[in-house]
Parts: C-alpha cells; sequence; structure tokens
C-alpha cells in the first residue's frame, strides 16, 4: 500500500528565512492517543524564527531536518488507537510538537480543543498560539483584579491584542504601548491610554502600575522597573528578570507558567470560553496578514520586523 504524500516545509539547517523548504514527504500516522489532522491554518510565532535561527541551541537543538510550527486550526482525518473523545471530521484546534507548517500534522488527542461553529480556522489558530498563552499570563500567572492597572508591550501584537483585550473584560486600566500605526487599532481593543513608543517614553506618563507585562525585553523591559508600584508585578515572556533588583526595589516578578499548568478540564473550559467570546464579538482576533504554504519564507520575514499587529497567518486548505 501506497504511502500518501503530502506537502511540509521543513529546515535542514540553523539560518534565514532562506531555510525553509518546502518539500514532499510521507503523511504521517496517528500514534496511540494520537489524531491525524489535515491542517487548514497555521500560525507563525515569533518562537518559530527564533528557533530557525538556532537561538535556542543551547537549551532545545533541532533534530534536523524538522517542521516548524506548532499551533494549528484543522479537520481530524484519523484517529489513532485509544482516542475515544473525537472522531473523523471534526473540527479540532490546539497544538502539535510535531510541525504545524504542513498538510497534515499528528497530534495528542489530550491536547485539542473542538472548533465551535461561526468560529473560522483563522480565528481558531489564534487560540492556542495567542489567546490561551495572554488568558493564563493575565488570570492564571499574575491574578489581575478588577481595578487594578495593568501596562501591556507591544499591545499590537498577537499576544499583546489578546492580552489588552481580556485584562479590559476583567475591568482593570489598560495601558497599552504600539508603534503609530496601532494606535487606533489599540484603543479599539479597549485601551484606556495608549503610548505611541516613537514619539513617547512611556515612563514618563505611566507609574504605579500593579502588572506590567514585557513581551519586548531589552531597553523596554529595563525601563519598566521604574513604573511597577512597591509589589506590583513584572512578568517578561522573552527574558529572565533579575531576583536582585526584584528584591531591592519592593517588586515582584512572575515567570510565565511558574504556577502549575491548570488541568486539561480547565484549559479545555478556557479555551472553549475565549472561543466564544470571539464568535459573540466580545473580542476580536486580529489577523495580519495570511500566506499560502509556499509564501511561508515571506511570513517569517514580515514576522521578524516585529511591528506587524496581531498574528500572521498560513492558510493552508479551503
Amino acid at each position: 500500500m501506497n504511502t500518501p504524500m503530502i506537502k511540509a516545509v521543513r529546515v535542514h539547517r540553523y539560518g534565514g528565512p532562506e531555510e525553509l523548504k518546502l518539500e514532499q514527504i510521507s503523511r504521517p500516522n496517528p500514534l496511540a492517543g494520537e489524531v491525524l489532522i489535515r491542517i487548514y491554518a497555521a500560525g507563525i510565532l515569533p518562537y518559530d524564527w527564533k528557533y530557525r535561527q538556532g537561538r535556542f541551541e543551547s537549551i532545545r537543538p533541532a533534530k534536523f531536518p524538522y517542521i516548524p510550527g506548532s499551533s494549528f486550526a484543522g479537520i481530524i482525518e484519523e484517529v489513532g488507537a485509544d482516542v475515544t473523545e473525537f472522531r473523523k471530521g471534526e473540527a479540532v484546534f490546539g497544538r502539535s510538537d510535531n510541525g504545524t507548517y504542513a498538510e497534515y500534522t499528528t497530534a495528542a488527542a489530550k491536547g485539542l480543543f473542538l472548533k465551535p461553529e461561526g468560529l473560522t480556522f483563522d480565528e481558531a489558530v489564534t487560540i492556542p498560539g495567542s489567546a490561551l498563552p495572554a488568558w493564563l499570563t493575565l488570570f492564571h500567572d499574575s491574578g489581575l483584579k478588577p481595578g487594578q492597572k495593568v501596562l501591556i508591550h507591544a499591545a499590537a501584537g498577537g499576544f499583546g491584542t489578546f492580552a489588552a483585550q481580556f485584562a479590559k473584560w476583567k475591568g482593570a486600566y489598560v495601558i497599552g504601548t504600539c508603534s503609530t500605526n496601532n494606535v487606533e487599532l489599540v484603543h479599539t481593543l479597549g485601551a484606556n491610554h495608549v503610548i505611541d513608543y516613537t514619539s513617547e517614553r512611556f515612563e514618563q506618563s505611566v507609574s504605579d502600575v500593579d502588572l506590567v507585562i514585557d513581551t519586548v525585553g531589552g531597553n523596554t523591559l529595563e525601563r519598566s522597573w521604574s513604573v511597577v508600584r512597591q509589589g506590583g508585578i513584572l512578568l517578561s515572556i522573552v527574558e529572565e528578570l533579575s531576583l536582585e533588583k526584584a528584591k531591592a526595589r519592593g517588586v515582584n516578578v512572575i515567570k510565565p507558567g511558574i504556577n502549575s499548568m491548570p488541568s486539561p478540564e480547565e484549559l479545555q473550559e478556557i479555551s472553549q470560553q475565549i472561543a466564544q467570546m470571539i464568535v459573540e464579538g466580545q473580542i476580536e482576533s486580529v489577523i495580519n496578514k495570511k500566506f499560502p504554504l509556499h509564501a511561508v519564507q515571506q511570513a517569517h520575514e514580515l514576522s521578524q520586523t516585529g511591528h506587524g499587529r496581531g498574528r500572521i497567518v498560513l492558510q493552508i486548505a479551503d
């Protein structure tokens, strides 16, 4: 019996976007506890191109060749042994450890979420890679409460657009930083105060913040220390924070995921709630740009600029 062939993007060595090669490979088969998914949309995350560049070689070396990507939305093509909670033909979204820049992938059934009617595949793919991490960072890790003041750096990005909306929905006072082109967008997402970082230094107009969420690092993170109130929280999703500096300033620093992950049942409930919020228009899944699989190099080039809005999506099936 001939093994079906599929199109997949693979990386054979560390390097630039030119290392993303569209190739023909054998379609994977689901193991016990897994499902085979026909991918309709895959998310382009900053981690994907940083990993391709070799930035995480010391902690997670690549096994070449590998298929990039982790977040997906698609339809179940086949279920493996021991899978009883899903069946062929169901629309799902989630994350895969086997790469998602491909026409098909396999994924553990326990990490999948059913896609509700009314939610597009493009919207669904933004949940596992952006919306769910933003929700967990705000509420599970940081314990954001109504009335608190939160500063979100890069509020127009894939993570930031969701974080700003969730914080506003919770009843927080939301401050967002972004570039000039995205000021209006961040306002429409519900931010109370938007700072154009190209013309204004946030530390000159912001102080006594309960929670600062940094998605930029470097100088932005360094300047953020001064705006956190005594006993407030500074959290970075891109850099390690100095415990010594935190102690000296009376600031709490939190690593994303420092608390134990919610149970699979809780994650299921949160993801379904987020999906329903998008369907009902309570929050918006901001899509920056969509690319076909063969234009993956351009998609990475856009992501690497760091100045986009919302999430970049690979549209793989119609």
